[in-house]
């Protein structure tokens, strides 16, 4: 099972990936974790996306690209996973299968559109916080702290990141859909894209994935 999820930031993605491996040790790849670990690793490639990063700037597809499938690379042939943020435009997922199609890999399954409204993004994120201690998450509605403001585990500091603010949110999800209409309409052509409601609560969004999957015969 190798598959793509896609979805703005909040549609639910990270956790359902989570959800995924713990019942079927399908390996979760987030861009974002990649990203941190290479610049952990002091890894060249990493340094440079992040320095697009610290520009304000796009990183270009091929820095992005390289970073990712060198993870890939460590993956065995068949080995179960699943892409979280990874690829964001046409250019990178051209780049995905030419990669994988060389190596003899086997190419993907499906791409899963986790579809949720602008509203309930902004809804969902801006009530995230933060344990500046720690790193712990919390949430304002879905999962609240013991003690308004602070960690339940350090007791540090909660604060809201300056990406959840509203109107930062705004500016990213207008980005990711200039991005990403391209991107659907290609594995769409694929016939490989496949839709998931990214409004669901958790326990729900993972039975309709899991259906989905199912009935896909990818499980």
């Amino acid at each position: 099972m190798r598959l793509i999820f896609l979805g703005p930031p909040g549609a639910g993605k990270g956790t359902q990936a989570s959800l995924l491996l713990q019942r079927y040790g399908t390996v979760s790849l987030a861009s974002g974790d990649i990203l941190r670990e290479a610049l952990r690793r002091g890894d060249p490639i990493g340094r440079q996306a992040h320095q697009y990063m610290e520009n304000g700037s796009l990183v270009p597809d091929e820095v992005i690209t390289e970073l990712i499938l060198q993870r890939l690379e460590t993956l065995g042939k068949e080995q179960s996973f699943v892409l979280d943020g990874f690829p964001r435009t046409e250019a990178q997922a051209r780049a995905l299968d030419v990669w994988l199609e060389r190596r003899g890999h086997k190419r993907i399954d499906r791409v899963v559109d986790f579809d949720i409204s602008e509203e309930k993004i902004v809804r969902r994120l801006a009530g995230r916080r933060i344990c500046g201690g720690c790193g712990a998450s919390y949430h304002t509605e879905n999962l609240p702290p013991h003690r308004e403001g602070f960690c339940n585990r350090c007791g540090g500091e909660l604060r809201m990141r300056e990406d959840d603010l509203p109107e930062t949110i705004r500016k990213r999800l207008a980005v990711y859909h200039r991005q990403t209409e391209p991107l659907l309409k290609f594995y769409r052509n694929q016939g490989k894209l496949r839709v998931v409601p990214g409004d669901l609560e958790i326990e729900s969004q993972y039975e309709a994935l899991l259906q989905l999957l199912k009935a896909e015969q990818l499980v």
